[in-house]
């Protein structure tokens, strides 16, 4: 996977969480069947990218026993990647990695990048995919409380992400194969959310493609006067387009036929944006 060409409409990576308790929409598709149908729906509507996840990573979150993860995400891989559908697994331990894999599962997406679990590296450097990396200090039970960064929330992420990096390398595992992942709103505050969405071009700079997941979080809530993850598709839409332009190469959102239309419309005026400064509307170039 490779960095997308400026300009070109980054990939749509759909949310499907197999839990009860997720803070957008736990309990909805915890159901295999009800995932299903809402993994497909997702890929009808546009999604190239459906994550599948079976343990809830809000703040608070207690862990769920592997066994358990494995037993809610693997029917759900296999039944979607035998549709053509493109999986990622959104977990932190490496026998869900191992399981989904088999099952057909394209691309591992660790929040704690591959930090977790001291087996996952190992995994990773057999698997033939992507691995997404992302930044998140603790875990989810305490990440709250681990939102302080003397010298800034932003090069803290880079230096992270050159640490990773290097030990992914040592590990076995090819640059050319890591995604990274800033971590919006796992152990940063809004503020420190909106740095970091504003530093995406500064993180793309350190030359691996970017996954932004900006959808329903709680700094769109704080911003717009919207607590409920519900009332957020407005904000998570602005978000998306803002990281469209600052590098972004996918979108981890909820609403994939809203945040598809959304990205139509801003491809559509880039696209006339870059053809008027060719061109000047009388045939001529600016240059002639």
């Amino acid at each position: 996977m490779h960095s997308r060409t400026i300009g070109a409409p980054p990939l749509v990576m759909g949310i499907l969480n197999v839990t009860p308790d997720s803070f957008a929409d736990g309990g909805r598709h915890d159901a295999p069947q009800q995932a299903i149908a809402h993994g497909l729906r997702l890929a009808a509507e546009g999604a190239d990218i459906v994550d599948v996840g079976g343990e809830s990573t809000r703040p608070g979150a207690a862990e769920v026993p592997p066994a358990e993860e494995a037993a809610r995400v693997v029917p759900v891989i296999r039944a979607l990647a035998a549709e053509g559908v493109c999986v990622s697994v959104d977990t932190r331990r490496a026998a869900v990695m191992e399981q989904a894999a088999a099952a057909g599962a394209a691309i591992l997406n660790d929040v704690s990048g591959l930090s977790f679990d001291p087996a996952a590296m190992a995994v990773a450097a057999g698997f033939p995919g992507p691995v997404v990396l992302m930044h998140m200090r603790g875990t989810p039970a305490d990440m709250v409380r681990r939102t302080d960064y003397p010298d800034g929330v932003v090069p803290a992420v880079c230096d992270w992400a050159r640490e990773r990096l290097a030990a992914c390398e040592a590990a076995g595992i090819g640059r050319e194969r890591i995604v990274l992942d800033p971590g919006i709103g796992f152990a940063k505050t809004w503020a420190q959310s909106l740095e970091l969405l504003a530093a995406l071009p500064r993180l793309a700079a350190l030359g691996r493609p970017l996954l932004v997941g900006a959808s329903r979080k709680s700094f769109i809530g704080h911003l717009a006067d919207a607590p409920t993850p519900d009332a957020r598709l407005p904000g998570s839409l602005a978000a998306a387009l803002w990281a469209a332009t600052a590098g972004a190469d996918i979108l981890r959102v909820h609403d994939v036929a809203a945040t598809r239309q959304a990205l139509a419309v801003w491809q559509g005026i880039s696209g006339a944006a870059v053809r008027q400064g060719v061109d000047d509307g009388d045939g001529k170039g600016k240059g002639d």
